[in-house]
């Protein structure tokens, strides 16, 4: 799998904050049941590692990643947890090259052509775009296709129901990312059918 191969697999990829390992398989259990079998998993948390690991082994049909990744060492553990591929906020040679080391697809972020610009010198086409909505949301991004068609962004950061079409309706944003699917307090209560029928609502996207 290369990092393009992401945008095809589902419109939304939801961005989750777990407090919890345990909670881990049954929320993807239920994102993928609803459509959305590609999950970012921040490392914002101590739990996160494991949750990753969790899902890897007992959540076949999920397509599990790592996001939050801002040190070379994360990308390491996050690869060793069994991610799937990995996702930062932004770019740095280091942390560049620590994610490319592992053989993971990665989508590095990106808030500015100049930044974007960098990483096609090395050959890096597709890219989270962060933080979307503060850094001129879907006009940036119509925008910047002008002068760089050959990329493709995730945005993420800002992104909602409200507005997720008007990004998915530009053909240089292959998907987007977004924490509303797991709230924390839907993930604290366990209620997995909510999650399930976000998922599946965030799944029509793509043709609604």
């Amino acid at each position: 799998m290369i990092a393009e191969d992401l945008f095809d697999l589902a419109p939304v990829i939801p961005v989750v904050v777990l407090d919890d390992a345990e909670a881990a398989v049954p929320m993807a259990r239920a994102l993928v049941a609803g459509g959305l079998p590609v999950i970012e998993v921040t490392l914002r948390t101590p739990a996160a590692p494991a949750a990753i690991e969790r899902i890897a082994a007992e959540v076949p049909d999920a397509v599990v990643g790592a996001g939050t990744v801002v040190r070379p060492e994360d990308a390491e553990r996050s690869a060793a947890a069994g991610a799937r591929f990995l996702v930062s906020p932004g770019r740095t040679p280091g942390l560049q090259a620590a994610m490319a080391a592992t053989g993971l697809p990665f989508l590095p972020g990106v808030a500015t052509a100049s930044e974007a610009m960098a990483l096609l010198e090395d050959g890096i086409t597709a890219m989270k775009f962060f933080p979307a909505e503060a850094a001129g949301g879907a006009a940036a991004l119509r925008a910047l296709a002008g002068p760089l068609p050959q990329v493709r962004f995730c945005p993420t950061g800002g992104i909602s129901p409200r507005n997720a079409a008007d990004y998915l309706a530009l053909g240089n944003v292959g998907c987007v990312g977004g924490s509303w699917l797991t709230p924390a307090s839907v993930v604290r209560a366990g209620d997995w059918d909510r999650v399930r029928r976000l998922a599946s609502e965030a799944a029509a996207l793509r043709t609604g």
